[in-house]
C-alpha cells in the first residue's frame, strides 16, 4: 500500500483538478505520496469512512455533494469550520480526524497575491450570491475588517448568512446598483457566468471608480463580467487562484510542508484548463 495516501472525495469528481495540484506539490517538496480522486456520492460516505484507517488515508479533500454529509464521521471540526458550517478538508490531529474549511484561506490568499494592496483600497464589499462560496467570501473578508453587504435574489438567504457571521447586511437584486456604488470590491460568488451557464446580468456603470472585480469562477478563465470590468478599467481576478491556495493548509497538514503557489503550478492548471475545455 501506499503510504502518505491523500485524497479529494465527491461525486462526480473525475473533473477536479485537486490532484494535478497537490502532486505537483509532492513533486517540489520530494514527498513520496499520492493525492487520489475517490468517487463518492452522499449515500456512499457511510461506507468511504468505515474503512477510512485500513486504507491508509492521512486526510483529504471534500467537495460537493460530501461537505455536509461528512460531518457526523469526524471526531471534530475545527474553529473555521465549525463557523462555516462546512467541511472542505480532514486531517488527523493528536489521534482524532478532524473537519477544516479553507475555502475563506483561498479566498483571501488569490486576492493577497494578485491584488497584493487591495487592503489599503478596500473599505466596502459587496457580495453576490449566498451559497457556500459567498459564506467563504463573507467571511474572510469579516476577519480582515472589511464591511460586507451581501446581495441575493432570495433575500433571506443572505440574511441567514449576515445574521450567522454578524456586523453584515443583506440586500435583495434590486438593491445591487446602489451598493455598487459605495464598493470597492464585488465579488461574484454565484455560479451564473460559469461555462455552460446562463450569465450574470450586473450594470457594471454603477460600480465605483477604481474597484477591484472578483470572480470566483475560473472556467471560463474570464467570465464576461470579468471582460466587461476590465474593459472599463477596473482590476480583475479571477477564482483560479482561490482553488491554488486553499490547498495549501490542507498539503501542510498532511505531508508537513507548506508548498508554494507558483507561476508553474499556475500555468499547468491554467493548459489543463484550455485544453480539456473548449471556450475556457
Amino acid at each position: 500500500m501506499v503510504r502518505n495516501r491523500a485524497f479529494v472525495m465527491g461525486h462526480p469528481i473525475a473533473q477536479s483538478r485537486s490532484p494535478m495540484m497537490h502532486g505537483y506539490w509532492l513533486q517540489q517538496c520530494g514527498i513520496e505520496g499520492s493525492y487520489e480522486r475517490v468517487d463518492v456520492p452522499e449515500a456512499g460516505v457511510a461506507e468511504f469512512f468505515s474503512g477510512f484507517r485500513e486504507n491508509g488515508w492521512i486526510g483529504g479533500n471534500v467537495t460537493a455533494p460530501d461537505k455536509l454529509a461528512v460531518i457526523p464521521y469526524l471526531d471534530r471540526l475545527d474553529e473555521v469550520a465549525t463557523m462555516m458550517g462546512s467541511v472542505n478538508t480532514i486531517y488527523w490531529e493528536n489521534g482524532e480526524l478532524v473537519g477544516g474549511n479553507t475555502d475563506a484561506t483561498g479566498f483571501l490568499g488569490n486576492l493577497d497575491e494578485l491584488a497584493p494592496d487591495w487592503q489599503k483600497r478596500v473599505r466596502r464589499a459587496l457580495v453576490l450570491g449566498a451559497g457556500g462560496a459567498a459564506r467563504a467570501a463573507a467571511y474572510g473578508l469579516k476577519t480582515r475588517g472589511i464591511a460586507v453587504s451581501i446581495v441575493n435574489r432570495t433575500q433571506s438567504k443572505a440574511q441567514e448568512i449576515a445574521a450567522h457571521f454578524g456586523g453584515m447586511t443583506a440586500h435583495s437584486n434590486e438593491d445591487a446598483a446602489s451598493l455598487m456604488a459605495q464598493s470597492d470590491l464585488l465579488v461574484n460568488a454565484t455560479s451564473l457566468g460559469m461555462l455552460g451557464k446562463e450569465a450574470l446580468e450586473v450594470d457594471l456603470s454603477a460600480l465605483k471608480a477604481g474597484a477591484i472585480v472578483n470572480d470566483l469562477i475560473y472556467v471560463p478563465l474570464e467570465t464576461e463580467i470579468l471582460r466587461q470590468a476590465r474593459e472599463r478599467g477596473h482590476e480583475t481576478v479571477n477564482g483560479l487562484g482561490m482553488l491554488l491556495h486553499q490547498g495549501v493548509d490542507g498539503f501542510r497538514r498532511w505531508f508537513g510542508k507548506t508548498p508554494v503557489v507558483t507561476d508553474e503550478l499556475r500555468t499547468l492548471i491554467i493548459n489543463d484548463i484550455r485544453e480539456k475545455t473548449p471556450g475556457a
